[in-house]
């Protein structure tokens, strides 16, 4: 996920997809516990999307750069 895809989305668009992320890293989180996980990579992929989603929000709500 590109920032400037996430810049181009509305905080409701954007809190929707964090939501799925959320949902998502949950999910990896338990398949790892389990033994279940194949592809670690996409664990980290995850959690940098969902931190680039908050950064983005997070200047938005503040009035920061857009």
């Amino acid at each position: 996920m590109k920032v400037k895809d996430i810049r181009a989305k509305d905080v409701a668009a954007m809190t929707k997809e964090l939501e799925g992320l959320l949902k998502e890293q949950f999910n990896l989180r338990m398949q790892r516990a389990t033994g279940q996980l194949s592809n670690h990579a996409q664990f980290k992929k995850v959690r940098r999307d969902i931190a680039r989603i908050k950064t983005v929000m997070n200047e938005k709500t503040k009035g920061g750069a857009a």
